[in-house]
């Protein structure tokens, strides 16, 4: 589990298509601090550390996970938000987030708001009945508060310190980015369809 604040931006060092997909990822992280096996959220994906080194770790990512999320668009400098997963006894600054991703959506604008930025998405359709105002999100790893949501579009604003310390600061429209939906509003959906 995750918790959406981001730590670190790590680089795609190497990529390796084998049976799966290996990706190296240069961080700043202590990696003598990670364990083989280690759970890491890479734009939101939750991916399982399989070798390590001084500054760098590598991660194996399966043809699924690479279809469903923007990692089949990393090639090597790709920067990417990087969260270690929660420990017992760590702050929970965002919300609660699985890595699962749920599907991929699309910057469709961004306008100066003051010294922020207010982002607009869209959203795939399946997944925009589960984006709420004032709920959660996680985009790229992101955890962020939706302000408004109009059909599958929706918008949320981003500080400037969040987009100096994670990837946001080099968003541009028609970037693609990891959407997953707050799990809470998974079983509200699920609840509800069991009582109609």
């Amino acid at each position: 589990m995750f918790t959406g604040i981001i730590t670190n931006v790590g680089t795609i060092d190497t990529l390796d298509k084998r049976g799966d997909l290996r990706a190296r990822i240069k961080t700043a992280y202590d990696t003598a601090t990670i364990e083989l096996g280690a759970s890491i959220a890479s734009d939101g994906v939750c991916l399982t550390v399989v070798d390590l080194g001084p500054g760098w770790y590598d991660v194996d990512i399966s043809e699924e996970t690479v279809s469903k999320t923007t990692i089949g668009g990393w090639t090597v400098g790709t920067r990417v938000n990087l969260e270690r997963a929660l420990k017992v006894g760590d702050e929970l600054g965002g919300h609660i987030v699985s890595g699962h991703v749920d599907g991929v959506a699309e910057i469709v604008a961004m306008t100066p708001e003051g010294d922020s930025t207010r982002f607009s998405f869209k959203a795939p359709d399946a997944l925009a009945k589960y984006i709420a105002p004032k709920g959660s999100v996680a985009l790229n790893g992101t955890s962020l508060t939706v302000n408004e949501v109009e059909g599958a579009r929706f918008g949320v604003n981003i500080i400037p310190h969040t987009q100096e310390v994670t990837t946001w600061g080099a968003a541009k429209v028609g970037d693609l980015v990891n959407l997953e939906i707050d799990t809470l509003a998974r079983y509200v959906a699920r609840l509800q369809e069991w009582d109609q």
